[in-house]
């Protein structure tokens, strides 16, 4: 053994070469001996992480449910991905404006990506020190033995999740805004009907079946760690943003949910009793659940978070308090964190503990954003047409669209200075905080070809980045310094997404290293819970590194803000012509 005695490190490392088992220190050692990993590690990063890297390679698992899909990937201590899986998952729309899922399909499909990512990898399961799950904010019921529950109209049972895009409970989230509950104070305002409370509110009001016989109501990440633990814990992530839980005051409102005759919930237990932070041990895999995963009893199963809440801590970097997170997916969330509570109309929060430990978060966002760039391609007269091109060319449609979009750049690089398009489809979340706006058009003409395609694909993804300088502003002008925004999900990937939302908001756009932030994050979870990292901060910076930065192009400026005030005036019409129909 060879021990460095220096002022700002102590190390012991052994001499012998490193071997495959190894991994990812194998690469970074170039003189075959491991003591010159050392040179590799910043200085900054503590001893102690540094001496349990070399220990042994302790893996762990980041399960990300999505709208759409599972995915599972396995990481190393230094945030590598060595293997990754994702498989679809069900939904169901019954109803207009209704959204639900199956809590058995999705564990069904947890099972089916873990298990694939392990058998990717080559490892033995128990390489695998801990697990951790993210899944969007949706409504799960399950009766006293954890069978499900149903939440549908349908009536069917394997129907029991209400996603967080369903929009059933527009009357009772304004019910509760109406009565004027300090909880309000914390969450921008207003309550939203993305959030759970309007949900049960509905649930008890038009299916009081279920809700008598549903045992336990979980946030969908907290339901996946009951799957895997039995524990029926919930976190401070869920709980905070999504249920009104005052945690830094550690309590519940009782007299709102007095109010709402929703107070059973927390005398029958039906949300539990014990709230943990994020990152925390929640138990071990039991039996059961190790079997259908394919890992050992002996692995740790973490308090889990929202889905975008685990790409933030998977991206925020340093600095936190200058940068805007932006998690984008089918919807997107625009997150911010300060020492102090910042209180901002229309943008959820602060709430104290959700994403970063010891700070408050505020969350901006947007209902629409890779949703509504789906929804503007596929409803073109084109897309037919669109789509044969792109199999017969073996590219992807959106390959296709931006390779029209630079074309008609070359030709006027304004090319839409004539077309706007306000994207409140599904409507705001965030400053504006109004579920019952409507997207709307300017400039439509009767053109069906690619071109035309086009630009009404580029305005929609202006329409987006718009959105995120409106939220940017709402927040600094109300005490946030945002200054550079850090993005993650499927939006990194198109390049015209990350120019025009650096070009609009002014500020730099920086990716990460590691380009599945959301799974890193729950990764980053499970090694916290397992005790290879003293907490979530430690991991965040040993697991996580910067990569590609846009900068934005100054001389787009003036358009931009020319179109910005096109985007506040269309607003302004809507509200208009709404008042001008307010009679029928």
């Amino acid at each position: 053994m060879k021990t460095l005695n220096r002022p700002e490190l102590r190390l012991t490392c052994s001499t012998k070469p490193l071997t495959p088992a190894d991994n990812g220190f194998q690469k970074a050692a170039t003189g075959q001996y491991a003591i010159l990993v050392s040179l590799f590690f910043d200085i900054s990063v503590s001893v102690g992480i540094r001496q349990r890297l070399l220990m042994g390679q302790h893996l762990y698992i980041g399960v990300d449910v999505g709208s759409g899909k599972v995915r599972a990937g396995l990481f190393d201590a230094t945030g590598k991905k060595l293997a990754h899986s994702d498989h679809p998952i069900r939904q169901f729309r019954p109803d207009r404006d209704f959204v639900e899922q199956s809590s058995s399909d999705i564990w069904r499909q947890v099972c089916h990506v873990v298990r694939t990512t392990i058998a990717d990898a080559a490892i033995k399961p128990e390489q695998v020190k801990g697990i951790g799950f993210d899944a969007t904010c949706s409504l799960v019921a399950v009766g006293p033995e954890g069978k499900p529950v149903t939440v549908s109209p349908s009536g069917n049972d394997d129907q029991n999740i209400i996603m967080w895009m369903d929009h059933r409970a527009l009357k009772e989230a304004a019910e509760i805004n109406a009565t004027g509950s300090e909880v309000l104070k914390y969450t921008g305002g207003e309550i939203s009907p993305e959030m759970q409370l309007p949900k049960l509110k509905w649930l008890k009001r038009h299916l009081p079946d279920s809700y008598q016989r549903a045992g336990q109501f979980f946030d969908l990440a907290d339901y996946l760690v009951y799957r895997a633990s039995g524990r029926k814990v919930r976190s401070v992530c869920t709980q905070v943003c999504k249920w009104t839980y005052l945690a830094h005051e550690q309590r519940w409102d009782p007299s709102l949910l007095k109010q709402l005759d929703l107070d059973d919930l927390i005398t029958s237990g039906k949300v539990g009793h014990t709230i943990l932070e994020p990152g925390t041990a929640a138990g071990t895999l039991t039996n059961a659940a190790a079997s259908e995963l394919g890992l050992t009893t002996h692995t740790t199963v973490a308090v889990g978070m929202i889905d975008a809440h685990a790409g933030g801590i998977g991206t925020i970097g340093e600095n936190p308090e200058s940068t805007l997170v932006i998690v984008g997916g089918t919807s997107s969330c625009h997150m911010a964190v300060s020492k102090q509570p910042i209180f901002v109309d229309g943008v959820w929060g602060p709430y104290w503990g959700a994403m970063v430990p010891g700070m408050w978060l505020n969350e901006g966002g947007q209902s629409a954003a890779g949703s509504l760039i789906d929804h503007v391609i596929q409803d073109s007269a084109f897309y037919p047409e669109l789509k044969k091109m792109a199999a017969s060319q073996g590219r992807s449609e959106y390959d296709i669209l931006n390779e029209e979009v630079l074309r008609l750049e070359k030709q006027n690089p304004h090319f839409t200075a004539h077309f706007h398009l306000l994207g409140y489809h599904h409507g705001n979340r965030s400053p504006r905080a109004d579920p019952h706006l409507k997207g709307m058009v300017s400039g439509l003409s009767l053109n069906r070809d690619l071109s035309e395609l086009a630009r009404v694909y580029m305005a929609a993804i202006q329409s987006v980045s718009y959105g995120t300088r409106h939220i940017i502003e709402t927040m600094n002008n109300s005490g946030h310094q945002v200054s550079r925004i850090h993005m993650c999900g499927g939006g990194t990937r198109n390049p015209l997404w990350l120019r025009e939302h650096a070009n609009v908001t002014g500020c730099d756009v920086i990716l990460s290293k590691e380009d599945e932030t959301v799974m890193l994050g729950s990764a980053m979870l499970a090694a916290t819970a397992c005790g290879d990292f003293n907490n979530l901060t430690e991991a965040m910076t040993a697991m996580s590194a910067t990569g590609k930065v846009i900068k934005p192009q100054a001389e787009t400026r003036a358009f931009h803000d020319a179109r910005y005030r096109v985007f506040h005036e269309m607003y302004d019409d809507q509200l208009k012509y709404k008042a001008m129909m307010h009679n029928f």
